[in-house]
C-alpha cells in the first residue's frame, strides 16, 4: 500500500492521458484480454469481469509506461498482463490519492485503494519474480457508469 495520505484533491495540474486498453477475464487469478471497449457499472465494476461486484475493488487501473519497466524481463507483457482493467497511457497514476475522481470516457471512477498484497502471487510474478500491481496499481469505485474504450480521455475530475 502506498504511504500517500487519502484525501481528494482540489488541484488540476495533472495532464489528462488516454486508454490504452480494455481488459476483463471471466476467472480470477488470470491476465485479462483486451476487449477495447466495455461497459462500466455503477459500485460493480465492468460487465463480464470476475472481480466486479468486488466491494472497493471494482476496477484497477495500470499506466503502459509502468508495464514497460517490466519488459526487460518478460518482453510480452502488454494491456491486462497485471490483470488491470484499464491501462492508461500519459496519465501519471502514481499522483493519485485515495479520494481522487478520475473521468474516463464518460464514466466516473473515485481512487479507493493504491496497491494491493499479492496473497497467491500471479502468473507475471511466477514468471518474472516480480509484480508491479502492488506498488502500481490503482483500484477505484465506479461512482457512475457507462462505455469506456480504447482512445477514450483521461482525467483528474477538478
Amino acid at each position: 500500500m502506498s504511504p500517500r495520505p487519502p484525501g481528494p484533491r482540489t488541484d488540476s495540474g495533472m495532464t489528462p492521458g488516454r486508454v490504452i486498453a480494455v481488459c476483463v477475464s471471466p476467472t480470477k487469478g488470470t491476465v485479462k484480454d483486451d476487449v477495447g471497449i466495455g461497459k462500466l457499472i455503477e459500485e460493480y465494476g465492468i460487465e463480464g469481469d470476475a472481480h466486479g461486484g468486488f466491494a472497493h475493488r471494482q476496477v484497477s487501473l495500470i499506466a503502459s509506461e509502468d508495464i514497460e519497466t517490466m519488459k526487460d524481463r518478460l518482453p510480452d507483457l502488454g494491456p491486462g498482463s497485471f490483470a488491470e482493467n484499464i491501462t492508461t497511457e500519459g496519465f501519471d497514476l502514481s499522483a493519485l490519492v485515495i479520494g481522487d475522481r478520475v473521468s474516463v470516457g464518460g464514466c466516473l471512477l473515485e481512487v479507493s485503494q493504491i496497491g494491493k498484497e499479492c496473497h497467491t502471487k500471479c502468473e507475471v510474478f511466477h514468471k518474472t519474480g516480480d509484480c508491479i500491481m502492488p506498488q502500481k496499481g490503482i483500484f477505484c469505485r465506479v461512482i457512475k457508469g457507462g462505455t469506456v474504450r480504447s482512445g477514450d480521455a483521461i482525467s483528474l475530475c477538478r
